[in-house]
């Protein structure tokens, strides 16, 4: 299924009637970001965080996943208790193109975890990723597309042509990005960039 959303105001009555019931279902969705479209669904919802790990042919006890956020409001519940200076540091970022890895509160489900007991948190800065969130009324996974990524990765057209067989349902918000987000460890003593992307990343300003 392939369902065209605004980008600025994402219509409402299609996110209630078919994106969240299709997430609470156990589906399977491609949605767009502020960085590239990727893979997700409930991450509450252990069979299809594992059908998610099939689709990128990885093993899901050593495949690095992440989550979107729709604000900060859910860091306390999903993340242990961070210091003063990274909270800043996240409340600088965010929302932007950056995942952070942080310490996993209990919260977290175990398949979402990796062995440090970390997980990557992300808030997009974009509109249809976090209605859906808000609508849902809790985080949905975030991987990437699995393959080569060719610039046709961008549109959402092709991706629904190349991945309409294994997900339940492709949201076009308009022509995406080719570039993954910022990785940025926060669990050390100083925030240490992983993997360069989109986002730029220096001291705060």
């Amino acid at each position: 299924m392939l369902i065209s959303l605004h980008p600025q105001n994402p219509q409402q009555r299609l996110i209630d009637k078919d994106v969240v019931p299709c997430i609470q279902k156990g589906g399977v969705i491609i949605y767009p970001t502020d960085t590239v479209y990727g893979l997700g669904c409930d991450i509450f919802q252990h069979k299809s965080v594992e059908r998610i790990c099939a689709i990128k042919n990885v093993d899901p006890h050593k495949a690095q996943l992440s989550f979107i956020c729709s604000d900060l409001s859910d860091l306390s519940k999903y993340t242990k208790s961070i210091s003063t200076p990274i909270y800043r540091l996240l409340k600088h970022y965010l929302p932007g193109p950056y995942t952070f890895i942080l310490p996993a509160s209990k919260e977290v489900p175990k398949i979402l975890k990796s062995k440090k007991d970390t997980i990557g948190l992300r808030i997009p800065d974009n509109t249809i990723a976090r209605t859906i969130i808000q609508t849902l009324g809790h985080p949905i996974l975030s991987a990437s597309l699995p393959g080569e990524w060719p610039e046709e990765i961008a549109d959402p057209d092709w991706i629904h042509e190349h991945f309409e067989n294994r997900v339940d349902m492709v949201i076009d918000g308009g022509i995406g990005g080719i570039v993954p987000s910022t990785v940025i460890d926060c669990t050390g003593a100083e925030p240490v960039v992983v993997r360069q992307g989109k986002g730029e990343f220096g001291s705060e300003e």
